[in-house]
């Protein structure tokens, strides 16, 4: 057999295993052309975007939150700083403090106020080392004092996404080159040996030419020449303003670029990760902005009067029906999260009727906003799933990456006892998957990276388990139905969903978890219920107000009948939606005949996470997961349809190479399954 290794297109006869998140795969190593062209077929062949981190935005920025310590604290983003080069904005949320811009270029002992025209300050306690994955926060007060809760946006250098360049000034017109590799979006410039206003060009600021803002006040578009006066490909023109170019001054500079369907990101290689735009606000009829991307971080400002600028992401919370937490770039201020605000959706971002600083009144808002998260195809359960069993409290699915959705199951039993929560909805708010109830209140938050954190709850056994959304395998959508058969809502998935479970939040409604589709018909199930269902025609249920179907989902859509499960007028849902992903996730269906082996395509140790339902007649929704130990012998279920205590006495699943197997305990009869495959 000949040494074969891939890199950058080209396959070579010596093998070198490429650094990057392909070097772990299952692909790296020694193939024979049969075993290359199974990895072909599985999706699972490396390509340039496996194999280089800058493909994605998950390697070129992170919102990543954490509480002072009063001492250095490593925070890991997977961002490569001292490779790549880029900036760590920080910016305290529980208490009045100044922003704080560091960056490679000026290096980790140097500092900027983003809210203040001071000069450039010096400091060993804001970033102390920019790492290969991440930095070091430093225990000053703007990033680490003990006590206060903090959020980081990191940004790396890379073509088309963000640049820095740092010059001196000659006090007569003149260009300076940058590396963006095509005109930005927005700039943001700033004197460094002396005060200076924050200068901010963007494109979209058209009021006045130049398109000037500036970022440490709430000033309309400013009038006049002198400052950033254009842009291009490969350069700036600045005029002779004190603040961007005097005879005597340094100068940074960071530069947004602005992706018009030329971004090159992601798997295909076409996508977009950065846009820079406007839109006109409307308080009675707020605007939604088609971004082609779902956002995890948006700027905005109103550029035709003053107004603040605001900041928003999903780390902090933006969610649908709930307040949002915002950030204000010119004030030193805590969050404000007393309004809802604006909601984040699979295609951009709209507005409410609270818009506050956004939308509250007429006039332009510029923006700029950066794409979530999860466009690459996860090689690896571990890095998209966890079960955690806790005899005490602490964070419920701590996954390690920033995480999407968690499952709380109290194991002695309990009236809430299997309970969901979601990124996308409010902190204190969540679904009972036994029950068809509206949300309930409690005391849990999502206000960290990992996954719900339980307070003050006085049952200390449970299970969780969370999951991060990501192409291929998992995805999260909100939305607000309209009563009308074919009603369409776009998800991020990348491929079709195989199961899905839809609930409305603020009203009664069964958990509807349809699955088995054809192109003809669809087995309705519900969560909430133990019931089994034969095949449902979709050409039959135009007229049928229960059947939550009107056509099988694709890679883009769900597509909802005007059940009022999932598209009454006016009510809010939330849909999961679940996906078979080689060699990490599985959704299928066996029949059970005694004991039975259900092939998962899986390698290496039993599955960490196993759901069976029987389909053609009644039975649980049955969880099993490697937290509790899936052995051959006796298992510990927790069924998500009732308020039952765990099950520790029955041997339901056993160990099987490549999946898992069913003894003959388990009722015969048709199932459907799902399962996720070991975790390191």
């Amino acid at each position: 057999m000949s040494t074969k290794d891939f890199t950058a297109n080209v396959i070579s006869a010596t093998k070198v295993v490429p650094d990057g998140n392909f070097k772990d795969s299952k692909a790296s190593g020694i193939w024979d052309i049969n075993e290359a062209l199974d990895l072909i077929k599985g999706g699972n062949w490396p390509n340039v975007a496996n194999l280089n981190p800058a493909a994605f935005v998950d390697g070129l920025f992170q919102c990543h939150l954490y509480t002072g310590t009063g001492s250095n604290q490593t925070i890991t983003n997977n961002i490569n700083l001292s490779g790549s080069g880029g900036l760590v904005w920080s910016k305290a949320r529980s208490a009045t403090k100044n922003h704080a811009f560091v960056d490679t270029a000026r290096g980790a002992n140097k500092y900027l106020e983003g809210n203040l025209n001071n000069a450039e300050g010096t400091a060993t306690n804001i970033v102390t080392a920019f790492n290969s994955d991440g930095y070091t926060a430093g225990s000053g007060g703007y990033a680490g004092e003990n006590g206060v809760d903090y959020v980081s946006w990191t940004f790396r250098k890379q073509p088309k996404f963000f640049d820095i360049v740092t010059y001196s000034g000659t006090g007569s017109d003149r260009t300076i080159a940058h590396n963006l590799g095509s005109s930005p979006g927005m700039v943001i410039l700033k004197r460094t040996d002396t005060t200076g206003d924050w200068w901010v060009w963007h494109r979209s600021a058209t009021q006045y030419n130049p398109n000037n803002l500036q970022l440490n006040s709430t000033n309309a578009n400013v009038s006049g020449d002198g400052q950033i006066e254009a842009v291009s490909s490969t350069t700036v023109t600045l005029g002779t303003g004190n603040d961007v170019n005097n005879s005597s001054g340094t100068y940074v500079a960071y530069l947004f670029a602005h992706n018009d369907d030329d971004g090159g990101f992601g798997e295909p290689g076409d996508q977009d990760i950065i846009k820079c735009g406007s839109y006109t606000g409307n308080e009675t009829s707020p605007p939604e902005i088609n971004l082609g991307f779902e956002p995890q971080w948006v700027l905005i400002k109103r550029a035709t009067a003053v107004e603040s600028w605001a900041i928003f992401d999903n780390m902090r919370g933006v969610v649908t029906g709930g307040n949002d937490a915002m950030l204000r770039a010119d004030t030193s201020g805590a969050v404000y999260d007393a309004a809802n605000q604006i909601e984040f959706t699979s295609t951009g971002f709209k507005l409410t009727t609270a818009g506050l600083n956004i939308t509250n009144t007429t006039g332009t808002y510029i923006y700029m906003a950066i794409r979530r998260g999860g466009m690459q195809t996860p090689t690896a359960a571990s890095d998209v799933f966890a079960p955690n069993y806790y005899g005490t409290s602490g964070y419920v699915g701590y996954l390690g990456a920033p995480a999407d959705m968690s499952i709380l199951g109290y194991l002695s039993g309990n009236s809430q006892n299997a309970v969901v929560y979601s990124r996308l909805t409010p902190n204190n708010k969540a679904l009972v998957t036994s029950s068809n109830a509206a949300e309930i209140s409690t005391n849990s938050s999502w206000d960290n990276m990992f996954g719900v954190t339980p307070v003050g709850s006085t049952n200390t056994a449970f299970i969780s388990w969370t999951w991060k959304r990501a192409r291929g395998y998992f995805d999260v959508v909100t939305y607000t139905g309209n009563g009308t058969a074919g009603r369409t809502v776009n998800h991020n998935l990348g491929v079709a969903p195989e199961m899905m479970w839809i609930k409305q939040r603020d009203g009664a409604g069964d958990w509807e978890a349809p699955c088995d589709y054809t192109d003809t018909t669809f087995r309705r199930l519900q969560l909430s219920s133990n019931g089994g269902s034969a095949a449902v025609d979709y050409t039959s249920i135009t007229s049928d107000s229960h059947n939550p179907l009107h056509n099988k989902p694709t890679a883009t859509q769900i597509i909802l009948n005007s059940a009022a499960n999932v598209n009454q007028n006016t009510k809010t849902y939330i849909a999961a939606l679940f996906a078979t992903l080689a060699g990490v996730s599985k959704v299928g269906s066996f029949t059970q005949s005694g004991a039975t082996n259900v092939a998962c395509g899986f390698t290496g140790d039993t599955p960490s996470f196993i759901l069976l339902k029987r389909t053609d007649d009644a039975g649980d929704w049955l969880t099993f997961d490697s937290a509790r130990d899936i052995v051959a012998g006796n298992d510990k279920s927790l069924a998500l349809n009732n308020t039952d205590a765990q099950v520790t006495n029955a041997d339901i699943v056993d160990p099987y190479s490549g999946g898992f197997a069913t003894t003959s305990s388990l009722t015969n009869g048709d199932y459907i399954f799902y399962a996720i495959a070991a975790i390191s």
